[in-house]
């Protein structure tokens, strides 16, 4: 069975700093793409960064470049974001989503195979 766990999700002001963690069982990272995914009220979801796991070649939304960035751990199968510089309209639930192949970064949700279950992350002005 494979299960994606995010976590560090949570209430900050604007401005403000956080790292959310996708932790992988019955999978290894190794040989896919993982990618961060949000979805705001109202929206599509959306991709707004990816990595392939073994060249660690990344892919960052517009909205996202300057601000987050992607990582991974490879002794502990997890993957990171570090969100800088929050805005209110960062403000959704964040999956954890991973591509069963290595070839390419894509941005398209249905490229991809497994799902975490989303941690809430909300920005005030």
């Amino acid at each position: 069975q494979v299960q994606l766990v995010e976590s560090g999700g949570g209430l900050v002001q604007a401005g403000g700093s956080l790292r959310l963690s996708c932790a992988a069982s019955g999978v290894t990272f190794s040989y896919y793409v993982v990618g961060w995914f949000r979805q705001a009220p109202g929206k599509e979801r959306e991709l707004v960064a990816a990595i392939r796991w073994m060249s660690g070649n990344t892919y960052y939304a517009d909205s996202a470049k300057g601000r987050f960035t992607i990582s991974r751990d490879n002794a502990k199968n997890t993957v990171y974001l570090q969100m800088n510089n929050l805005k209110p309209e960062d403000t959704a639930v964040y999956y954890c989503a991973v591509r069963s192949s290595a070839s390419y970064l894509t941005s398209n949700p249905l490229h991809y195979d497994y799902w975490g279950q989303g941690t809430q992350v909300t920005v005030s002005s």
